[in-house]
C-alpha cells in the first residue's frame, strides 16, 4: 500500500496552532474555535504518524484501529481526510487475513507411528450453530499399511447408525450431494467416507461442508465443517522406515 508522508498534515496543525496564538487579547469565540480546530488538528496528526509508521512496518492489522479513531475522533481534519482514502481497503484486507488464520487454526495436523507403521492425519471439529465445537470430528489419515481414509469420529464414543452401505446427504457450499458411507469392523465410534480421494478433492474446493447424520442411539444432527482453511502441505504421504 502506498504511503503518503504526513509532513504536509503537520505543517497545517502547526500554522493553524501559530495563528491561533498570535493575539494578546481574550480570545473570541471564534479565536476559541479555531483553536480547538488546531489542537485537534494536531492531535490527529501525531495518531497519523502512528498509523503511517504501522503501515510502512507491515502491521496493517494494527493499523486499522488507529485509523479507524483518527476518522472518528478527528473528523473533518486533514489526517482524517488521508486515513480516510487508505482505510476502507486496509480494514478490508486485514479481515481477510484474520479470517484466513481463524480458518487454518481449525485444523490440527499430526504424524506420528501407528500399529506397525507410520501415518498422518489432518483433523477438524464440526462447529454447531452456536459456534460451540460437538463431539464430531471430520478425519483425514494416511497410513503406511492402511492407505487413505477419510471419517467422521464420535468423541462422546456415542458413534453413528449406518447399515451396510448407508447414504449421507453433503453440501459442499451449499450444493447438495449424496455420499456412501459405512461402519468400521472394529467397535471404534467412527463413520467412513467411501471414495477418500474423490472426497478430498472436492474439499480442497470448498469453504463448507454439512453433513446429515444419525447419532447412536437414534439423534439426527446435520453437521458442519468450515474446512476452507485445510492445508495440503501439511498432509502429506507418510514415509515407510
Amino acid at each position: 500500500m502506498r504511503i503518503h508522508r504526513p509532513r504536509h498534515i503537520l505543517i497545517a496543525a502547526a500554522a493553524l496552532l501559530a495563528a491561533c496564538s498570535s493575539s494578546q487579547q481574550a480570545p473570541t469565540p471564534a479565536q476559541q474555535a479555531a483553536r480547538q480546530q488546531a489542537a485537534q488538528a494536531a492531535a490527529a496528526a501525531k495518531e497519523y504518524t502512528l498509523y503511517q509508521q504501522l503501515l510502512a512496518s507491515h502491521g496493517d492489522a494494527l493499523a486499522v484501529p488507529i485509523g479507524q479513531e483518527i476518522v472518528r475522533k478527528y473528523p473533518g481534519t486533514p489526517a482524517a481526510a488521508e486515513v480516510q482514502q487508505t482505510l476502507p481497503a486496509l480494514a478490508a484486507q486485514a479481515a481477510a487475513t484474520a479470517e484466513r488464520q481463524r480458518l487454518r487454526a481449525l485444523w490440527l495436523y499430526q504424524a506420528a507411528p501407528m500399529a506397525g507403521g507410520r501415518q498422518t492425519t489432518a483433523a477438524i471439529s464440526a462447529v454447531k450453530p452456536d459456534g460451540d465445537p460437538s463431539a464430531v470430528r471430520l478425519v483425514l489419515r494416511r497410513h503406511t499399511i492402511w492407505g487413505q481414509s477419510v471419517y467422521l469420529y464420535d468423541d462422546s464414543n456415542a458413534g453413528f447408525l449406518c447399515k451396510g452401505m448407508c447414504t449421507l446427504t453433503m453440501r459442499f457450499d451449499g450444493r447438495a450431494e449424496r455420499w456412501q458411507a459405512y461402519l468400521p469392523h472394529s467397535s471404534d465410534p467412527a463413520l467412513f467416507i467411501k471414495d477418500d480421494r474423490r472426497f478430498i478433492a472436492a474439499m480442497e474446493k470448498a469453504g463448507t461442508i454439512t453433513m446429515d447424520v444419525v447419532r447412536k442411539p437414534h439423534r439426527e444432527q446435520t453437521l458442519r465443517f468450515e474446512v476452507g482453511g485445510f492445508d495440503p502441505a501439511q498432509f502429506p504421504q507418510p514415509t515407510k522406515q
